[in-house]
């Protein structure tokens, strides 16, 4: 049986392409990413609404958004990672692309381990297979993870698994530790998250649905949301038990019955 949510409407503010919410359980804050603004958001939640409290923008695109243990920023820029201090300070990281390689950095985050993990994407409407996953050490380091993606997107961890998506193909991929299809359909999966019994939820882009499916692949419910351009889920709040969706224009939330997993950070 497939159950059935409806999002609601979360916020009164109007965004160009929202992407990445990450909440900040130690700051209670949720963050989020304004792409083509190149913006970090910061919020409130409270019973389901989210109030903006402080943005801070860059002079370039950003993909994503990750927190240090001191509260302070890694910021995925157009090429570059960018380290931002409690205090707003920003200095620059890694260069991960490039310059002028027409490629930007997408969706990214902490894996358990505290090392950043970021994919990338074309600038272009052209479709090809030169895109990549990087991972970043807290060090410094910068490793390919995995390479020949048409658009390397959502990404996920639970107790030794590592799951990533290449919108391009719409696959889903479990590493186990070996690369394996687990999903595979006509459709343009986007960012998700994991709750706390492994499902996994998948924003649909251009279906105006997040999608959860069982570890096993088995697709067990779907959360309607009044936008089609949805890009990415999130559990949030104190108790982790609020599902934020952020869709290209809009942020929504849902309760779902599920349970988040704390969000893995810097370093």
């Amino acid at each position: 049986m497939i159950e059935r949510w409806t999002a609601v409407r979360a916020s009164e503010d109007e965004f160009r392409l929202a992407e990445g919410p990450v909440w900040d359980g130690p700051r209670e804050r949720l963050l989020w990413v304004e792409i083509e603004a190149g913006a970090v958001h910061t919020g409130r939640l409270a019973g389901g609404v989210v109030e903006r409290t402080g943005t801070q923008v860059f002079d370039r695109t950003v993909g994503a958004v990750a927190v240090t243990r001191t509260g302070g920023l890694l910021v995925a820029g157009t090429e570059t990672l960018l380290e931002v201090a409690a205090d707003g300070r920003v200095t620059p990281g890694p260069r991960i692309l490039p310059a002028g390689s027409g490629r930007r950095l997408n969706d990214g985050k902490c894996d358990p381990e505290g090392n950043f993990v970021v994919g990338t994407m074309q600038l272009s409407e052209k479709p090809g297979t030169d895109e990549e996953y990087f991972r970043v050490t807290p060090r410094g380091e910068v490793t390919v993870l995995d390479s020949g993606l048409g658009l390397a997107n959502g990404m996920a961890w639970r107790d030794g698994l590592f799951y990533s998506i290449d919108t391009t193909p719409g696959e889903v991929y479990v590493w186990d530790p070996g690369k394996r299809v687990l999903l595979r359909d006509d459709w343009d999966p986007d960012g998700m998250c994991l709750d706390s019994d492994g499902n996994l939820w998948i924003a649909v882009y251009g279906s105006g649905e997040v999608r959860r499916f069982s570890p096993a692949g088995e697709l067990t419910g779907v959360l309607e949301v009044a936008d089609d351009e949805v890009t990415c889920p999130a559990f949030a709040g104190p108790d982790l038990r609020t599902l934020v969706v952020t869709t290209r224009r809009h942020l929504f939330t849902a309760d779902v019955g599920a349970t988040g997993v704390p969000s893995s950070i810097w370093g």
